[in-house]
């Protein structure tokens, strides 16, 4: 019997088509890259883990670019999140924040410190576990900061850094930009932009539906006159996109802390402040200036924190804005929030 293999025998349950072999790797292709951005988020949560434990700079480890935000809050097997994955919101901030801060490492310690200092001031010492926003309204650097720390024992981490703009004194009804510790509640409850314009042909709080932060009446110190003390409405806000955008960087606010457009829009889709306001719906109250689709963490904050560095000379990663930008401004564009 003749047992050899006749080569133009046909090999019965080899062939596949073309078409079934497309659909079969259309169908696992989802599947395949759900898991390897799981694995990248998971391996880069314990490399941020180990950089807490070891107590080296935070800001070294690189977030994985196509993270999610959902991914952001996966918890593990054990229905546990990790407040360690706090920290991938970087890459998110990356992604959508379009005016960003390139701060070294060495600066971002610095802040890091100042948070601290300044959150100990205010009997706060111990606030882990949720963001906050960092401003230096020193008049050369006007940046925003946001930080996280998953404990107490923890260093603070840089999130992502934007230019601002906050108050310029000289003229009246401007104030200075007060310093503190500043509440993000609803008893101050926060409003949208309309988007219209002033006499001036400014959008003072910007575009239409962007949102007011309000911090409600604090005491600020008059730019104008003789100076002194006097209650001020202090927010924070977006501004004109095309006309006073542009000018982020430097002073020019009339007290409010001015910030991009992008960074509002982060601020509020992700309730990076919204720690008191998530409370209220959770407990059955429907909240209008929410929007349905936003994505909030477990993380939420409250607190803005205002410094002044007393920096002399402006550091090369917080640049000033270009002349054409200060060019463009049209007259009587100070007279905007």
């Amino acid at each position: 019997m003749n047992h050899k293999k006749r080569l133009d025998q046909p090999v019965k349950n080899r062939t596949f088509h073309w078409t079934e072999i497309h659909r079969r790797i259309a169908n696992r292709a989802p599947c395949v890259e759900n898991k390897i951005r799981a694995l990248s988020a998971v391996l880069f949560s314990c490399c941020f883990s180990l950089a807490f434990a070891a107590g080296t700079p935070k800001s070294e480890a690189a977030p994985p670019v196509d993270i999610t935000a959902s991914a952001v809050a996966a918890p593990d097997a054990a229905g546990v999140v990790d407040p360690h994955r706090a920290l991938l919101l970087r890459a998110v901030f990356a992604r959508v924040v379009t005016r960003r801060l390139n701060v070294p490492a060495a600066a971002q310690q610095e802040y890091g410190e100042r948070l601290e200092a300044a959150l100990e001031q205010n009997q706060l010492g111990n606030l882990s576990g949720e963001y906050v926003v960092l401003v230096d309204r020193n008049a050369n650097v006007q940046a925003l900061f946001i930080y996280f720390r998953p404990t107490p024992s923890d260093k603070w981490v840089m999130i992502g850094a934007s230019p601002v703009a906050t108050g310029r004194p000289g003229e009246f009804d401007h104030f200075i930009t007060p310093l503190g510790v500043f509440e993000h509640t609803p008893d101050n409850m926060d409003f949208r932009a309309e988007g219209t314009m002033n006499q001036n042909g400014i959008r003072g709080y910007g575009k239409r539906d962007m949102r007011i932060f309000d911090l409600g009446w604090a005491q600020g110190e008059r730019g104008w006159g003789k100076g002194g003390m006097s209650q001020m409405r202090f927010q924070m806000h977006a501004t004109d996109p095309d006309k006073l955008e542009p000018l982020l960087g430097i002073r020019h606010s009339k007290g409010c802390v001015r910030i991009p457009a992008s960074l509002n829009v982060f601020f509020d889709h992700y309730g990076i402040l919204d720690a008191e306001y998530e409370a209220l719906v959770e407990s059955g109250k429907s909240l209008w200036v929410l929007h349905s689709d936003r994505q909030v963490t477990p993380w939420a904050g409250r607190y803005i924190v205002v410094v002044d560095s007393e920096r002399k000379k402006r550091p090369a990663w917080s640049p000033a804005p270009g002349s054409k930008a200060v060019a463009k401004v049209p007259a009587a564009a100070d007279t905007a929030d």
